[in-house]
């Protein structure tokens, strides 16, 4: 059996799109709301997964075993790419993957899982193949070697790139209701373990007016401050609770949010029902304010939310 090298994955920097004059040097990729994987087939028909954290998770996708012998007798490689698990309309949802996340201790259940919450494999590099390190490759030569394999099954696949036109990519996944692009330089290498302005990755963030209903407090210098803020929206005139943030504000905003939820200071929770948040302090639900998130779970919270501003000429629904 050939023994691969073991490789830790290439991150990247969170920023913008690349100047549109400079575009015709990028790729473009889809991002995908998964867990990273580090793929590892030694040309004997197994397969190893590898989380970012260097952990084997192979046990936790016994689906993506036949992967192993995909690429023929002999051929061994070491591939980049994202498990993740699809919706009904084949979108990344990262809230189904979760159900199967942690399970490599567990291979009993992730088998009994697998039907119902079946894993995909999004392939998107090639480090190592036939016998040699490919890292130091541009991107762009990797990438066509990748494509070469021809790797596209019931569970793994290899989507596509495009070069150039970097709005129109962004666009296309905001409409398609996915998280994002990662841009790429044609000419970049594969740095092993770092985090890297050669891969830009940008999400496509959603709003949507909240309305605050408490606050859990601060600890250290943030004692007395809010260190989040929960949030509701109004549903068939009751308030719901969609989350708490805790990030996106600067310290005179802490400051002013710490007054206005002085004032506003309630006994009585005024969400339908109480969240479970320990040390919450309730308020009169009259602050609205805008919050930035990626996706919502099915039971409507806010993913990755933060805060972006008070909605001072905003008031909740009349009769609230």
């Amino acid at each position: 059996m050939v023994t691969l090298p073991l490789i830790e994955p290439m991150l990247a920097t969170p920023g913008t799109l690349p100047p549109a004059r400079e575009q015709g040097r990028w790729a473009f990729e889809s991002k995908h709301d998964g867990q990273r994987a580090i793929v590892y087939l030694p040309g004997d028909g197994s397969l190893m997964l590898r989380a970012r954290s260097g952990a084997d998770i192979t046990a936790a996708y016994p689906e993506l075993l036949p992967l192993g012998t995909a690429l023929g007798a002999g051929v061994a490689a070491v591939l980049d790419g994202e498990i993740v698990a699809l919706d009904d309309d084949g979108r990344p949802d990262f809230e189904r993957l979760q159900a199967r996340m942690g399970l490599s201790g567990s291979p009993a259940k992730a088998a009994r899982l697998a039907p119902d919450v079946p894993a995909h494999l999004m392939l998107f590099d090639a480090l190592h193949l036939r016998g040699r390190s490919i890292v130091g490759l541009p991107y762009r030569e990797r990438r066509r070697e990748l494509e070469s394999l021809g790797l596209r099954g019931s569970h793994w696949s290899t989507p596509g790139a495009v070069t150039g036109h970097g709005e129109e990519a962004l666009r296309a996944t905001k409409e398609g209701g996915l998280e994002g692009v990662v841009c790429k330089r044609l000419d970049s290498v594969y740095t092993p373990g770092l985090r890297s302005r050669d891969w830009i990755k940008i999400r496509n963030v959603r709003t949507v007016d909240a309305i605050v209903g408490g606050w859990v407090p601060g600890r250290g210098r943030l004692s007395g401050l809010p260190g989040a803020l929960l949030l509701g929206e109004y549903e068939g005139g009751v308030l719901r609770f969609i989350g708490s943030v805790g990030t996106g504000w600067n310290d005179r905003e802490r400051a002013l949010l710490a007054e206005l939820l002085r004032v506003a200071a309630v006994d009585e929770c005024p969400f339908a029902e109480v969240p479970p948040v320990a040390g919450a302090r309730w308020v009169l639900p009259r602050l609205v304010g805008e919050v930035a998130y990626s996706t919502r779970t099915k039971a409507g919270l806010l993913r990755q939310p933060s805060w972006h501003r008070l909605r001072p000429d905003l008031a909740p629904p009349e009769g609230a």
